[in-house]
Formats: C-alpha cells, sequence, structure tokens
C-alpha cells in the first residue's frame, strides 16, 4: 500500500524524486532491491517501477569495468570500496552483477539493453564458475589469465519456521511444494541443482521438478536470475528455493529477513568455484592487472568471508 501511494505521490508531483527514493530503500516491507547502500548522489529509486539493481557505479567513463557472476551482488558494494582504497588512482568503477550467462551475450554481442538504458562497455573482468571460464577459454580465448578466488555450496532457502516442513531436496518433488528455481537457459547454478536432484532421486526427480511442476505450474523458473528466488519466497509466492548458500547467508544473517536455510548434505551438494579472468581485450589493461592482484589480497578475501563465501586458500 505504501509503495502505490508513494507512485501515486510522485506521479501527481506530490512528492519529490529524492522523498521517493528515500522511502523506498528504507523499507517497506515488501523486501525489494536493491538491497546494497547506493552510491552518493541524488536517489532517485521507486521499487518496482523504477530499480536498477545489478548496474553498480560509474557508468560514465569508468576506469575499471568488471563483469560479476550474478550471485556475487552483495558483495560489490564492499570489495570496491576496498578496491579503490588499496588503489587510489581508480575511483570511478562500473560492474554488472548479471547471470554469466547473459554477461557472456553481452561480451559477444558488444550491447547491453535494460529497458531505455544502452550499454556499449567491454569489460576488464569477467567472473563466472570455474568450469565456465575454461570452456570460454577453450572457446573463445578470452583470457589473459585466471584466478580462483573463492567456493560456494549449495543451500535450500524458506520462509522462516518452514512452514512446508522441508527437509531436503527429495520434498521439492512434491506437488504441494512450489518451487523457485534457477533458468537452466542462463545460469550454471541450475546445472549443479540438478546433478543435486539426481543424486537424491535419480533423473525421475529431476524430471519432475523440471518438467512435470513447470508445467503444472509449480516450479517457476527464474527470469532474470536466481536473486528473485529469495524475494518470491519472502513475497510467499514459492515455498522453497535451491540457491547458492551465500544467499541463504545474505538474506538471514545479513538482512535478518524471516527466512531459514536448510542445509544440503555435502554427498547430495554441489560445490562451486569462482574464477576471476582478465579480458585480453581489456579497455584498461593496468587497471584489469591491479584488480587481479587485488582479487588474491587478504582484503578481498575478508570481504567474501563477510558475506558467507568459503576462500580457495
Amino acid at each position: 500500500m505504501l509503495r502505490t501511494l508513494l507512485i501515486v505521490l510522485f506521479a501527481l508531483g506530490a512528492l519529490p524524486a529524492a522523498a521517493s527514493a528515500a522511502a523506498s530503500v528504507t523499507g517497506n516491507g515488501d523486501f525489494l532491491p536493491p538491497w546494497n547502500p547506493p552510491p552518493t548522489g541524488l536517489q532517485f529509486s521507486v521499487p518496482p517501477v523504477d530499480a536498477v539493481s545489478d548496474l553498480q557505479g560509474d557508468v560514465n567513463d569508468p576506469q575499471l569495468v568488471v563483469f560479476f557472476a550474478g550471485n556475487q551482488f552483495m558483495v560489490v558494494h564492499d570489495l570496491m570500496a576496498s578496491f579503490k582504497q588499496a588503489y587510489p588512482q581508480y575511483q570511478r568503477v562500473f560492474a554488472e552483477t548479471l547471470p554469466p550467462g547473459i554477461l557472456a551475450k553481452q561480451i559477444e554481442g558488444g550491447v547491453l539493453v535494460m529497458g531505455n538504458l544502452r550499454i556499449t562497455l567491454k569489460p576488464d573482468i569477467y567472473t563466472a564458475g570455474k568450469g565456465a571460464i575454461a570452456e570460454r577459454q577453450e572457446q573463445q580465448h578470452w583470457f589473459a589469465d585466471t584466478y580462483d578466488y573463492v567456493r560456494n555450496p549449495l543451500a535450500i532457502l524458506v520462509a522462516a519456521g518452514n512452514p512446508k516442513h522441508i527437509g531436503g531436496l527429495a520434498d521439492l518433488g512434491r506437488a504441494d511444494v512450489r518451487v523457485s528455481m534457477p533458468n537452466p537457459k542462463w545460469e550454471g547454478i541450475a546445472r549443479q541443482i540438478e546433478a543435486s536432484y539426481r543424486k537424491v532421486g535419480g533423473e525421475a526427480l529431476d524430471q519432475r521438478i523440471m518438467d512435470t511442476k513447470v508445467k503444472a505450474g509449480t516450479t517457476y523458473l527464474t527470469r532474470i536470475h536466481h536473486r528473485q528466488s529469495p524475494l518470491r519466497v519472502l513475497q510467499g509466492q514459492s515455498d522453497a528455493a535451491p540457491v547458492w548458500s551465500t544467499e541463504a547467508y545474505f538474506q538471514q544473517q545479513i538482512l535478518h529477513h524471516p527466512v531459514q536455510t536448510i542445509h544440503i548434505p555435502a554427498d547430495q551438494n554441489a560445490m562451486a568455484t569462482y574464477t576471476a579472468a582478465r579480458m585480453k581485450a581489456a579497455p584498461h589493461p593496468q587497471a584489469a592487472k591491479d584488480f587481479m592482484a587485488f582479487m588474491r589480497s587478504p582484503k578481498a578475501q575478508t570481504v567474501y568471508r563477510k558475506y558467507g563465501f568459503q576462500t580457495v586458500q
């Protein structure tokens, strides 16, 4: 109701843009992103009408451009602040936190269009899962060097109190459980989750969740990336969501939203390794080298540990 009132008041000219933005980002009970602190400047954000969560920083004449695999959206604010402190010569930094498959298409096509915004920036750094980076390098030879920096297992996110009594992955096949599932078309995590389904219930469980329940409307495939899944659980649209453990940690331990985590046993789980890759065609070659050095530093590892990632070393 408050969000609707804000939008109406703004449309009527009764509420300044900055005031409407302040109201929306301080929280109205809808758990809407953006969740990171915004940069300084005139604030204009009215979720869900106008809210850009996955484009972060300085799009105008950046000194460094980083394409992060999307599930690191919560890290970028602190990570870039630490980088700028370590390398004060770089103060204009732009980062995207879209799915790595979408970012790869953006690199190939050279353009990203979001609403009426057209972005033609090329990345200095691209991060994705270790396997995806290796595959891109074999096929396209994009990278000058790479570095494995953090790891992340899977978990199941449910509403506080676990009203559907979800005990593990097998329960996601139940007809009464609404599942939010990353879309395999552009989400690498989907392959990891499906492998875990097969470990628990064979092809039958995977087929039930990813085909039968999709057709029935009880498995929802995300349209942006798995950042949608926690929001769907919080808004009561889904009962359970397989996610990277850091997303459950962020929602429960950092934002203190009313959710809880169902842990997946190691023999049913999958562990992702994230790899940073310096582009051969980096527009800012020295900045790219400096950022790769920073990602190897204890300062960067400290930021990732703060948000629940497991460091490689």
